[in-house]
């Protein structure tokens, strides 16, 4: 009969091999994680707002379409063309992400994300995109409304992203330009173009908001602040001398008629 020595030699090699292949199965699914479950995460981090749809490859290295949408129950849905990339990279304290565009960015954009028990981080590195307006329409009221047309563009120098107890701070700056707008609501064209500055200065400060006008014939401006997930907005929207009959209808359905001025209010 075989000694005992021998008996519980057997029983460890067998937990060993057991072990070993559990942890080869850990492995496996870390290495293999499935695209649909960072994708997942997002669609619920935006409320059903931004979309990773069609997701493909793993959690390290995959692609999706990105898809706007005005959240749960609406039937409104754009879409970038072709498909958002990434490439994921765990650190010691967080995770590196470099996202590509390839319709709308030449570079890609490069994140950390630094996640923590009392609080999270993600850091957005230099970015430059160029959009198509019209994909705002996926969003809903009152961007299906006035259906925008023209050429969006985002820049900054870099935003940090920090969230304690349910609550995101944002700290940097981002510009967005919108060149040669037009809407389905008026058949001047082009009606202008226009600067939207956002400017978020972190803890203990309220992230604000400045519209301008560039050039064109439909004037607008105005300055907000959020509080909290509210924005509080307050501008107006006139038309150049000479274009007041051809811009009538577009400036009552954007804000409330003041005289020749519309008053745009937003919370």
């Amino acid at each position: 009969m075989m000694d005992r020595a021998a008996v519980a030699h057997r029983q460890r090699g067998r937990a060993l091999l057991w072990l070993g292949g559990l942890l080869g199965a850990c492995v496996a699914v870390l290495l293999w994680m499935p695209a649909a479950w960072l994708t997942g995460a997002v669609n619920r981090a935006s409320q059903g707002r931004v979309l990773l749809d069609e997701p493909r490859g793993t959690v390290w290295g995959g692609s999706a379409r990105l898809v706007l949408t005005g959240g749960e129950g609406s039937r409104d849905e754009t879409s970038l063309p072709g498909r958002l990339e990434w490439t994921l990279r765990p650190m010691l304290d967080g995770a590196r992400i470099e996202v590509r565009l390839p319709c709308c960015s030449d570079q890609p954009v490069a994140l950390a994300a630094y996640p923590g028990f009392s609080g999270s981080q993600v850091v957005v590195g230099p970015a430059q995109m160029r959009l198509p307006m019209g994909l705002l329409a996926g969003l809903g009221t009152p961007w299906n409304t006035v259906q925008l047309q023209g050429d969006l563009s985002m820049s900054t120098p870099g935003v940090d992203l920090n969230w304690q107890q349910g609550r995101m701070t944002p700290k940097g700056d981002v510009r967005l330009e919108a060149s040669d707008v037009a809407s389905r609501l008026s058949t001047l064209r082009p009606l202008g173009s226009y600067r939207v500055d956002y400017s978020a200065a972190g803890a203990g400060t309220n992230p604000t908001i400045k519209l301008e006008t560039i050039k064109g014939d439909l004037r607008m401006s105005g300055q907000g602040q959020w509080t909290g997930p509210r924005l509080h907005f307050e501008g107006e929207a006139s038309a150049v001398p000479g274009r007041e009959a051809a811009l009538a209808n577009l400036l009552s359905i954007i804000g409330r008629r003041r005289g020749d001025r519309s008053i745009i209010t937003v919370g």
